[in-house]
């Protein structure tokens, strides 16, 4: 094997294709977005310079900043309960269950392998009104309330899109966060007990500060994941009523593909990869700055 690896010929053999690939697959495609953000146009009627011209539209466009703050207050409010819940779940399988936790570690973690669109229209079958009324609206008229119209209202879709992207990844992040749980020593647990450390107590001066990392991860994870939520929110209601619910991704799509201005679209694309750097700095430097106090 160091014969092997110590060959730089070979090395080179292997390296080259993979390199090529993701060259080719990733980083060109881009690059050329990223050129495409200073043009105008597409393939039918051609591209023109634009230089910024494009960013500045953006700043001006209000469907386009209207998607940017529901991306923003969706990915906030995905982010905090997906953690939460799974930090939760997490502490539950660690203290509570420990070794019986298999079963339901499997059970929280299967909507995760269900297809997206699947699960966004289960849940719309689930608040459905008229004729095919679902169970959250029978629910309602069990206890003598009117049925509710969720997908009508703004507050509604978002708040079954938060429910329902919950309900799908939040056993993804217990598991996460059980992996980071499990390396805290046992030691370090039980001394803290005997000092008097119990409860609320220990988990937060001690199993939340040993599992900050896992726990750093999980919250920059889940907010790159929600700031470029897509299919969800598009088979939910189409990013409505009207545009209300339609995020950056969304209004990336349909000014790209829909209205055929690449140039533009590519700008939304841009504006969205700084978006989740931003929040990805912004996690790290609060976190660093903990550390250092």
């Amino acid at each position: 094997m160091n014969r092997v690896f110590g060959d730089r010929k070979t090395i080179l053999i292997l390296l080259i294709p993979p390199l090529a690939i993701y060259v080719l697959l990733k980083v060109v495609p881009v690059l050329w977005s990223l050129g495409l953000a200073f043009f105008q146009g597409n393939t039918l009627r051609g591209f023109e310079f634009v230089g910024i011209d494009n960013f500045t539209t953006f700043a001006t466009d209000g469907a386009a900043l209207q998607s940017l703050w529901v991306t923003v207050g969706f990915a906030i409010a995905a982010t905090v309960s997906q953690v939460t819940f799974g930090y939760l779940l997490a502490l539950l399988y660690v203290f509570v269950l420990r070794k019986g936790s298999a079963f339901v570690r499997t059970a929280v973690f299967f909507p995760m392998v269900l297809p997206t669109v699947a699960v966004a229209l289960l849940f719309r079958s689930f608040v459905a009104v008229g004729d095919n009324q679902g169970p959250i609206n029978d629910l309602i008229n069990f206890f003598g309330g009117d049925s509710v119209e969720f997908m009508a209202s703004t507050a509604g879709t978002m708040v079954t899109a938060i429910v329902m992207t919950l309900w799908s990844s939040m056993g993804f992040y217990a598991v996460l966060l059980y992996t980071g749980l499990l390396d805290i020593p046992d030691e370090i647990i039980e001394s803290s007990r005997l000092d008097g450390a119990g409860g609320f107590r220990l988990v937060r001066h001690i199993i939340v500060p040993l599992s900050a990392p896992i726990l750093l991860s999980s919250i920059i994870f889940s907010l790159n994941s929600t700031l470029k939520v897509f299919d969800s929110l598009l088979a939910l209601n189409k990013g409505g009523p009207g545009t209300s619910t339609s995020p950056l991704t969304l209004y990336m799509y349909r000014t790209a593909f829909e209205y055929a201005e690449y140039g533009y679209g590519s700008t939304i694309a841009l504006v969205l990869t700084l978006l989740c750097l931003v929040f990805t700095l912004t996690v790290f430097r609060s976190s660093s700055k903990r550390v250092e106090d």
